[in-house]
């Protein structure tokens, strides 16, 4: 099995999204959710779908971020 970065997609609520990738991005995106799909014993994942997600776990684990986060909030 694959260890991947990002667990199941939650069955959630439609996000509408607009943006343009790259086509070799859109590529990316689509094996990704081929291979989170199948790992599930699902079908393919949608792009759309990965975007909320990886962004999500994108902005969880940037120390940066997260450290900027706090001191805008004044929190330590």
């Amino acid at each position: 099995m694959t260890k991947l970065k990002l667990g199941p997609i939650p069955d959630d609520k439609p996000v509408k999204l607009t943006l343009e990738l790259p086509a070799s991005l859109h590529r990316d995106l689509l094996a990704y959710g081929e291979i989170l799909g199948r790992e599930a014993g699902r079908g393919p994942i949608e792009p759309v779908k990965l975007a909320v997600p990886m962004l999500e776990r994108f902005m969880a684990t940037d120390r940066a971020f997260a450290k900027a986060q706090r001191e805008k909030t004044g929190r330590t």
